[in-house]
Protein backbone atom coordinates (compact mmCIF):
# COMPACT_ATOMS: atom_id res chain seq x y z
CA UNK A 1 0.00 0.00 0.00
CA UNK A 2 1.34 3.58 -0.80
CA UNK A 3 0.73 6.76 0.93
CA UNK A 4 -0.76 10.15 -0.59
CA UNK A 5 -1.60 13.36 -0.16
CA UNK A 6 -4.05 15.77 -2.39
CA UNK A 7 -4.54 19.46 -2.26
CA UNK A 8 -7.69 21.07 -2.45
CA UNK A 9 -9.19 24.47 -2.22
CA UNK A 10 -12.04 24.44 0.09
CA UNK A 11 -13.98 27.22 -1.61
CA UNK A 12 -13.92 25.35 -5.16
CA UNK A 13 -14.01 21.69 -3.66
CA UNK A 14 -14.16 21.16 0.00
CA UNK A 15 -13.91 18.07 2.02
CA UNK A 16 -17.41 18.40 3.14
CA UNK A 17 -18.20 18.25 -0.47
CA UNK A 18 -16.28 15.22 -1.59
CA UNK A 19 -18.20 13.53 1.84
CA UNK A 20 -21.27 14.64 0.19
CA UNK A 21 -20.40 13.01 -2.95
CA UNK A 22 -19.36 10.08 -1.42
CA UNK A 23 -16.77 10.03 -4.32
CA UNK A 24 -15.23 12.06 -6.77
CA UNK A 25 -12.74 11.71 -9.85
CA UNK A 26 -9.69 13.88 -9.17
CA UNK A 27 -9.29 15.44 -12.54
CA UNK A 28 -7.61 18.49 -13.85
CA UNK A 29 -4.37 17.87 -12.94
CA UNK A 30 -1.59 20.06 -15.50
CA UNK A 31 2.09 19.12 -13.57
CA UNK A 32 4.08 16.25 -14.68
CA UNK A 33 5.22 15.44 -11.48
CA UNK A 34 1.92 15.26 -9.81
CA UNK A 35 0.07 13.27 -13.01
CA UNK A 36 3.13 10.46 -12.51
CA UNK A 37 1.74 10.51 -8.39
CA UNK A 38 -1.83 10.22 -10.10
CA UNK A 39 -0.40 7.35 -12.18
CA UNK A 40 1.55 5.63 -9.56
CA UNK A 41 -2.22 5.53 -7.46
CA UNK A 42 -3.45 1.91 -6.86
CA UNK A 43 -7.13 0.95 -5.50
CA UNK A 44 -6.74 0.87 -1.95
CA UNK A 45 -4.14 3.45 -1.50
CA UNK A 46 -4.87 5.75 1.53
CA UNK A 47 -4.86 9.65 1.20
CA UNK A 48 -4.83 13.14 3.25
CA UNK A 49 -7.40 15.27 2.15
CA UNK A 50 -5.70 18.98 2.15
CA UNK A 51 -7.59 22.19 1.69
CA UNK A 52 -4.97 24.39 0.62
CA UNK A 53 -5.21 28.46 0.55
CA UNK A 54 -8.13 28.67 2.92
CA UNK A 55 -6.87 26.91 6.26
CA UNK A 56 -3.97 25.00 5.14
CA UNK A 57 -4.67 21.64 6.86
CA UNK A 58 -5.16 18.02 5.88
CA UNK A 59 -9.01 17.83 7.21
CA UNK A 60 -9.47 14.10 5.97
CA UNK A 61 -8.67 10.62 5.11
CA UNK A 62 -9.57 9.54 1.78
CA UNK A 63 -8.73 6.16 -0.28
CA UNK A 64 -7.99 5.59 -4.08
CA UNK A 65 -10.88 3.54 -5.05
CA UNK A 66 -10.09 3.66 -9.00
CA UNK A 67 -6.65 3.44 -10.81
CA UNK A 68 -5.21 5.81 -13.37
CA UNK A 69 -7.65 6.34 -16.63
CA UNK A 70 -7.61 9.11 -18.61
CA UNK A 71 -8.50 12.70 -17.24
CA UNK A 72 -12.23 13.31 -19.36
CA UNK A 73 -11.30 16.79 -18.43
CA UNK A 74 -8.22 17.11 -20.68
CA UNK A 75 -7.40 17.27 -24.55
CA UNK A 76 -4.69 14.90 -24.59
CA UNK A 77 -4.72 11.25 -23.16
CA UNK A 78 -1.37 11.63 -21.04
CA UNK A 79 -3.25 13.30 -18.36
CA UNK A 80 -5.23 11.05 -16.16
CA UNK A 81 -7.46 10.74 -12.97
CA UNK A 82 -8.05 8.46 -10.27
CA UNK A 83 -11.51 8.43 -8.02
CA UNK A 84 -11.33 8.86 -4.63
CA UNK A 85 -13.47 8.10 -2.02
CA UNK A 86 -13.79 9.73 1.90
CA UNK A 87 -12.83 7.69 4.60
CA UNK A 88 -12.94 9.68 7.58
CA UNK A 89 -12.54 13.21 8.73
CA UNK A 90 -9.52 14.01 11.12
CA UNK A 91 -10.90 15.09 15.00
CA UNK A 92 -8.71 17.68 14.57
CA UNK A 93 -7.23 19.37 11.75
CA UNK A 94 -3.41 19.17 11.43
CA UNK A 95 -2.20 22.88 9.85
CA UNK A 96 0.80 23.47 7.68
CA UNK A 97 2.56 25.57 10.59
CA UNK A 98 2.03 22.34 13.13
CA UNK A 99 3.35 20.23 10.26
CA UNK A 100 6.28 22.34 9.71
CA UNK A 101 7.55 22.43 13.30
CA UNK A 102 7.44 18.58 13.65
CA UNK A 103 11.39 17.02 12.89
CA UNK A 104 9.42 13.89 12.25
CA UNK A 105 7.89 15.73 8.93
CA UNK A 106 10.92 17.61 7.77
CA UNK A 107 11.14 15.65 4.84
CA UNK A 108 7.67 16.32 3.81
CA UNK A 109 6.42 17.01 0.41
CA UNK A 110 3.95 19.27 1.33
CA UNK A 111 6.74 21.51 2.95
CA UNK A 112 9.54 20.54 0.30
CA UNK A 113 7.68 21.05 -2.79
CA UNK A 114 4.89 23.42 -1.59
CA UNK A 115 3.20 23.31 -5.54
CA UNK A 116 2.51 19.86 -5.85
CA UNK A 117 -1.29 19.07 -5.75
CA UNK A 118 -0.86 15.50 -5.61
CA UNK A 119 2.47 13.91 -3.75
CA UNK A 120 3.50 10.55 -1.94
CA UNK A 121 3.98 10.80 1.78
CA UNK A 122 5.83 7.69 3.53
CA UNK A 123 3.87 5.56 6.10
CA UNK A 124 5.21 7.26 9.19
CA UNK A 125 4.96 10.74 7.86
CA UNK A 126 0.98 9.49 7.01
CA UNK A 127 1.13 8.03 10.65
CA UNK A 128 2.53 10.70 12.19
CA UNK A 129 -0.16 13.24 11.03
CA UNK A 130 -3.08 11.07 12.53
CA UNK A 131 -1.00 11.16 15.58
CA UNK A 132 -1.09 14.95 15.65
CA UNK A 133 -4.94 14.80 14.46
CA UNK A 134 -5.94 12.95 17.94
Amino acid sequence: MNYWMVKQEPDSYSWDDFVKDGKTDWTGVRNYQARNNLRDMKVGDKVLFYHSNIGKEVVGIAKVTKAAFPDPTADDEKWVAVELSPVKPLKKPVGLGQMKENLALSELKLIRQSQLSVMPVTKDEFEEILSMAR
